[in-house]
């Protein structure tokens, strides 16, 4: 039975709260040539993201970086799974070169999983935020990396290219984290929460999770508790969508009504978090921009 303020997800489609405004045709031409022209890949594309419109007409993306295929397979994502590719050494530069095109004051940057790698792809995050350092003056960067196995050297690396975020997400509440993140682990991501808090200095740290998967309320709040423990300044929650690629991916269990969102949103501010965005359709770099700004000014968005 659905937790109270849910809607259960067997009814064919989507409650009307998820209803958007078509993107412009002309935003999302000139992302996608941006974007082309660099070889690059973003995880709005890659994880079907349902707000990919909304940042492209905005002129804003999630860059991804290491390739578009991740060594581990979690069941809520669409980004494809396998051995990758070899590192693009170059890849850093095309990337500070597009967003130096677009404009951007402020860059994202995620990544595939890569525990192929000696050092889990750290030192390409680094040299991915030197690259853009020195192609856009004053930008701001946050950085949302994976777990790095919680390995702090990997941590002491991304940091010492001064990020003004580390995002690493637990995507979901404990219990159902081994069954969702098979190659994860919920205590391995609040560690890796905790090392970038250790190594950012005056940086901010951030993550988020999904609702929607078969957690409770009473989980969702619990997790806001360990994510506040673990040092965390921002977090962000939004409604799970099933990215229905290859069938492979959990099933929606519920949809959260906005009100509960504003109800753990609330719950998250009372703990001391600084910045809590929480709804049907956030994600964890929805609206970064702002919430980083929000959380520098003490403010609540």
């Amino acid at each position: 039975m659905p937790e109270p303020g849910s809607v259960p997800a067997d009814t064919g489609r989507l409650p009307a709260w998820f209803r958007q405004e078509l993107p412009d045709p002309a935003a999302f031409a000139r992302m996608r040539s941006w974007l082309d022209a660099g070889a690059l890949h973003t995880v709005c594309a890659g994880a079907r993201c349902p707000n990919m419109g909304h940042c492209w007409n905005r002129g804003t993306a999630t860059f991804m970086i290491l390739g578009d295929t991740c060594t581990r397979a979690c069941l809520f994502c669409a980004v494809r799974t396998g051995r990758p590719a070899a590192v693009d050494p170059q890849e850093p530069f095309r990337l500070a070169q597009t967003v130096r095109g677009l404009g951007l004051r402020y860059a994202v940057i995620t990544s595939v999983t890569r525990d192929d790698l000696e050092d889990e792809g750290a030192g390409h995050f680094a040299r991915t935020l030197e690259a853009l350092r020195a192609a856009v003056a004053d930008i701001k960067v946050e950085l949302l990396v994976p777990d790095f196995s919680a390995r702090p050297a990997c941590f002491e690396v991304v940091a010492a290219a001064r990020p003004d975020v580390i995002g690493h997400n637990i995507e979901t509440v404990r219990r159902l984290s081994p069954l969702l993140r098979p190659q994860a682990g919920h205590d391995r991501s609040l560690a890796a929460l905790a090392l970038a808090k250790s190594v950012q200095g005056e940086g901010l740290v951030k993550s988020g999770l999904m609702v929607g998967l078969g957690e409770t309320d009473g989980e969702v709040i619990g997790a806001l508790a360990e994510l506040k423990a673990a040092g965390c300044d921002i977090v962000t929650i939004g409604q799970y969508l099933a990215p229905a690629a290859d069938g492979r991916q959990r099933a929606v269990a519920r949809f959260v009504a906005p009100q509960v969102f504003d109800m753990y949103r609330q719950e998250g501010l009372a703990m001391g978090l600084s910045q809590v965005l929480a709804g049907p359709l956030v994600r964890s770099s929805f609206l970064a921009q702002e919430l980083y700004g929000k959380a520098l000014e003490g403010a609540k968005i």
